[in-house]
């Protein structure tokens, strides 16, 4: 196997009259893997997870998607809906010269890689969803579930121009530090406070609906942790619904949201086997 499994690079990627930042690393000839961040990070959250990744000889693409990536910030919440922010992560993997590869996305970077399996399942190897069931499992939570609807309730803030800004960034970026995990709340903090980044991020929430997502044909893990405030058993539990390919279902114990950087080994562990990679 060729290549530095330690090696990574800061990648700009020219892809649909924007640029984006990737950050690429592991062995050159690895099997491909895309990942997906949330909100309100950006690649960085992957940070404690793709030593693992590349040790098992995969070659990651942390993507700084649309709103977080300086040369891709455009205005306006109707630039931000899930099917831009798919033809995004499409367009990226054409720059790559990557007719496909394996995806992991966290939180709505998991929205996003639902779609993109959905809607592209001949670019998607295998999915790896962490925290955020199927969209359509979510739906039907948020229309059944009262437990699903009162954990949802931060959205209604978040959908409030100038008021969750004001909210969010007051005292330094207080809340949002709350949010977020001790000494590194700040890499993410900065990021947001940068001129318009904090609105490009928010506009995910604010985009209207544009793309429906299917049932799933390729390989799935869900990785869900029970200590996540935001989104409950309801919606982990019913995605099995949506996925007609091989699924699991992996329940982590005492976690909270923030999965990838509280349990990086635990999560690289299924990513790996779920990307079928035979490890010594």
């Amino acid at each position: 196997m060729a290549g530095d499994p330690g090696a990574e690079a800061a990648v700009r990627v020219a892809a649909r009259g924007f640029t984006f930042d990737v950050r690429a690393g592991g062995p050159a000839d690895g099997e491909p893997i895309l990942l997906l961040h949330g909100f309100p990070q950006h690649s960085a959250e992957w940070d404690l997870v793709v030593p693992h990744l590349h040790a098992a000889g995969l070659r990651t693409y942390a993507l700084d998607q649309r709103g977080y990536s300086a040369g891709a910030r455009p205005s306006g919440a109707a630039a931000y809906t899930l099917a831009e922010l798919v033809a995004d992560a499409v367009a990226v993997l054409d720059a790559l010269g990557l007719e496909s590869a394996h995806v992991c996305g966290h939180d709505w970077g998991a929205m996003v890689a639902w779609a993109l399996a959905g809607a592209h399942p001949d670019r998607v190897r295998s999915l790896t969803a962490v925290s955020v069931p199927h969209p359509r499992a979510m739906g039907w939570a948020l229309r059944n579930d009262r437990d699903q609807r009162r954990r949802s309730s931060y959205i209604l803030l978040f959908r409030r121009r100038f008021l969750a800004e004001a909210v969010l960034l007051a005292f330094r970026g207080r809340a949002l530090r709350t949010m977020l995990i001790g000494a590194r709340a700040d890499l993410y903090v900065s990021r947001m406070r940068e001129r318009g980044a904090l609105t490009a991020a928010l506009n995910w929430y604010r985009a209207p609906a544009s793309l429906q997502t299917g049932r799933i044909e390729v390989p799935t893990t869900l990785v869900w942790s029970d200590g996540d405030p935001a989104l409950g058993r309801a919606g982990a539990e019913r995605t099995a619904r949506y996925v007609t390919a091989d699924y699991r279902f992996a329940a982590v114990n005492g976690v909270d949201h923030w999965v990838p950087e509280r349990v990086p080994q635990l999560l690289a562990d299924e990513i790996i086997a779920r990307a079928g990679i035979v490890t010594g």
